[in-house]
């Protein structure tokens, strides 16, 4: 099995591989698009306990990593060389570290070390000024997390205070979403697949609110794994 990941990775990677053995320069934004697209595919499958699926990605990863090199990079105008020089060093070592978890079997280690290094690539981006819809939906995990517990506090004690807690995070995971809206470019807003996920994200997120105030546990409670299902896609597929 492993043998068999390590020929896929090596095949999901080879155009990258080949281009810089012809001896192009390596455009940090173009390769590190196919790095994130694979750290997010790995996070999934760690999440759901598909390991394997999950060491695929990551060995893809880790194989097209070694091209971000800073003296094999090109110019980086964009990104302050001490900041690279440190996202580049703390990344290898946390992408290694996921592989190691995987290698160990362990989903739950190898899950914390990909969400550090997906963390640690927006925050170098944002200290460089950059922002995209890539970032927006990647900061609505904190908004669905303080929603989630939110909610479970609301379900095991009905009370006032928790349901008007309910509504308030809700509200805060609603703005998050609907500014993520907002951060889509014409293509990518007009996407049936994104229309349905951030349209059906910001309705039941009205849902829940109305849920809790009217007193609907197991509905507040219907609502939050749907309000989830749709942060795993939208993070899945636009984060």
């Amino acid at each position: 099995m492993r043998c068999i990941i390590a020929l896929l990775a090596w095949l999901t990677s080879s155009a990258l591989v080949l281009g810089a053995e012809a001896g192009k320069p390596t455009d940090f934004v173009s390769v590190m698009g196919p790095i994130m697209d694979n750290l997010r595919s790995a996070a999934s499958y760690a999440r759901t306990g598909s390991i394997a699926l999950a060491q695929m990605e990551t060995d893809a990863a880790a194989t097209t990593w070694k091209r971000l090199e800073p003296n094999a990079s090109g110019p980086l105008p964009a990104y302050a060389p001490a900041a690279l020089a440190e996202f580049l060093g703390d990344g290898g070592e946390r992408l290694a570290a996921a592989t190691r978890a995987l290698d160990g079997g362990d989903n739950v280690a190898a899950g914390r070390e990909l969400l550090a290094l997906r963390r640690s690539f927006h925050e170098l981006r944002r200290r460089s000024g950059l922002y995209d819809l890539g970032d927006c939906v990647f900061e609505i995990a904190p908004a669905m997390e303080k929603l989630r517990v939110a909610a479970t506090r609301y379900g095991q004690q009905p009370a006032q205070a928790y349901a008007e807690e309910t509504v308030a995070a809700a509200s805060a995971f609603r703005d998050r979403l609907q500014r993520c809206n907002e951060w889509a470019s014409t293509e990518i807003a007009g996407q049936g697949e994104f229309r349905r996920l951030i349209d059906g994200a910001i309705a039941s997120s009205g849902e829940i609110a109305h849920a809790a105030m009217a007193g609907e546990g197991p509905l507040v409670h219907r609502y939050l794994i749907e309000l989830q299902s749709y942060a795993q896609l939208l993070d899945f597929r636009y984060g």
